[in-house]
């Protein structure tokens, strides 16, 4: 039996939209198309796929254990005609937010590259990434790489980013040019946004446990707007903050520089082995040149980069 990927296509829109009429808007089709697609499909397979009823359409038992299926092979036919027609769309990069290291990383590559089309999506992190750039949602990713990687993705170091802090003027520390981690033993950084079990989340907590600090994570985070305010007219608390991150002008917030050592962020980028994107090859060698590599002298990393010793270390 060999699957008509039409029909296998009308099947996923119809079990998403529940209605005939809205999956034959979808697909750009007649209802009556439609509706012989799927009985194609039903007949087949041999089985009943969906309960028709007045109000719409349900997939019956079957058609929910085919469903899974159905969903990874018209994604594994999608990625098969992007690797031929890669030319004609941009390269698509998932960045965690928008303010943060790897934006600019990316900015500096187009700048260099005017005439590279690239599209910017956010998402949340390496737990979102490793299943979009495997469906071929995405084409890069960069996160924090921590765990097991689907073998299909493969990964490098992108940007070892340097930490700061960051006080309001009440702050004791606020006139200080840098601040040593010893400085901050027995303190409290405010980071509400760290969702728990987050790659990022588990770095502070390295980063915590390593140099008698605390991470208050109470909410609600209402972004870091609100969070700078906060901070503005503490006494004590603080904020960390990448050497990237564009933060917001405020007239009340100091930004220091930490040292001895430097604790830095490892940022990873992330692609499908089989991923040919023409563009693809161009950002890996423009990330690789801009590397600066980990020196123990210099830097703080967590266990988990230590361990794997994929950073480097400089001569």
């Amino acid at each position: 039996m060999e699957l008509d990927l039409g029909a296998v296509r009308a099947f996923l829109v119809l079990a998403d939209h529940q209605h005939f009429g809205a999956a034959a808007d979808h697909l750009g089709l007649t209802q009556q198309a439609v509706s012989k697609r799927i009985a194609k499909l039903e007949t087949a397979l041999g089985t009943a796929l969906f309960h028709r009823t007045r109000q719409g359409s349900d997939v019956t038992e079957a058609g929910a254990a085919f469903l899974v299926h159905a969903r990874a092979l018209i994604a594994l036919a999608d990625q098969a005609v992007a690797s031929i027609q890669g030319n004609d769309r941009p390269l698509r990069v998932d960045v965690l937010g928008t303010r943060l290291a790897p934006t600019e990383l990316i900015r500096t590559f187009h700048e260099t590259h005017r005439g590279v089309e690239i599209d910017i999506v956010t998402s949340s992190g390496l737990r979102s990434g490793r299943s979009t750039l495997v469906d071929g949602t995405i084409d890069v990713a960069f996160a924090r790489v921590v765990g097991a990687l689907d073998p299909a993705i493969d990964h490098m170091p992108a940007y070892l980013e340097p930490l700061h802090i960051l006080v309001g003027h009440k702050h004791h520390l606020a006139d200080r040019r840098r601040v040593t981690l010893a400085d901050l033993a027995g303190s409290i950084a405010r980071m509400p946004g760290n969702e728990p079990g987050s790659e990022w989340a588990q770095f502070y907590d390295d980063l915590a446990e390593d140099f008698g600090l605390t991470i208050d994570t109470a909410g609600p985070d209402f972004g870091l707007d609100h969070l700078l305010d906060e901070i503005a007219e503490s006494a004590d608390g603080y904020l960390f903050s990448g050497e990237l991150l564009r933060v917001p002008w405020h007239p009340d917030i100091r930004r220091i520089p930490l040292a001895e050592p430097t604790p830095c962020y490892p940022h990873s980028m992330l692609w499908l082995r089989s991923n040919r994107h023409p563009v693809l090859p161009r950002l890996l060698s423009h990330i690789a040149a801009y590397l600066d590599p980990f020196d123990p002298e210099r830097h703080w990393l967590p266990p988990t980069e230590i361990r794997s010793d994929s950073w480097g270390r400089s001569a």
